[in-house]
């Protein structure tokens, strides 16, 4: 199967590219990839990245069965950046979509860099975390600020989540799947596993900087992730700005 996938969630743009991707196994990366931690110029860089990707695994567009894109959660501008670059090569190709969230992303690269013994607790995790062999759940926890954090929980593996993607309360995705002991990853991983120890919960902390990455990504995809006819972005807050009401020009409704 081949594939093009591509995420700007959050603050990285990343694209992949390969031709018979069902064949990878789950630690391989024989796919072309592009990786560039950005916070700002993801709409600038996509395109062309796309571009690289496909000329280095030496695919054209018209040869492509599947595109793999995030559809949230993330910032707005980088959601709707993936899913307008999706859409439009929907319409011009006929090519089966699926979308994924980007926490599932950083899961799948997340229990590949664990199962390879890439990451270490932190050492505020404390003597009392848990290792990630008696772990049940991966937690992904990402700071969303004003207190809250995207969080979706996944079995130790990765693979299959046990939840959707949620928009919580630090406190609240501490005591997220109960008592479960937990393997915490993600820009959140400290502050969830430190709430969790504190109510008697199991819990490490690892990849603080983790990110999604579009060769995961493609992992997914060719495992059968769904495929849908129009891809919607996942918000999971209404947007900070709003219409100017009252004003000298008010804006038409």
């Amino acid at each position: 199967m081949n594939i093009l996938a591509f995420d700007t969630c959050f603050a990285a743009c990343s694209a992949a590219a390969g031709r018979s991707v069902a064949n990878l196994g789950h630690g391989e990366s024989a796919v072309a990839s592009r990786f560039e931690a950005m916070e700002r110029g993801h709409a600038e860089r996509l395109v062309a990245m796309l571009g690289e990707v496909m000329a280095d695994a030496g695919l054209e567009f018209s040869e492509l069965d599947r595109v793999a894109v995030t559809h949230g959660p993330g910032s707005f501008t980088g959601t709707r950046i993936s899913v307008a670059a999706a859409r439009a090569l929907a319409l011009s190709h006929p090519v089966e979509i699926v979308a994924a969230s980007s926490l599932a992303v950083m899961a799948e690269g997340a229990a590949r860099e664990l199962a390879a013994g890439l990451s270490e607790p932190s050492a505020a995790s404390g003597a009392d975390g848990c290792g990630d062999a008696t772990c049940a759940r991966l937690a992904i926890a990402v700071d969303a600020r004003r207190g809250e954090v995207y969080v979706q929980h996944f079995r130790s593996g990765g693979g299959d989540p046990l939840t959707d993607p949620l928009l919580l309360t630090v406190e609240d995705a501490a005591r997220l799947g109960g008592s479960t002991a937990l393997v915490v990853a993600g820009s959140a991983a400290e502050q969830v596993a430190a709430a969790a120890r504190a109510i008697g919960r199991k819990a490490t902390a690892h990849l603080g900087d983790l990110l999604p990455k579009a060769e995961d990504l493609a992992r997914l995809a060719a495992r059968g992730g769904p495929t849908v006819k129009t891809v919607a972005p996942l918000y999971m807050r209404p947007a900070d700005a709003k219409p100017q009401m009252g004003k000298a020009i008010e804006r038409a409704r």
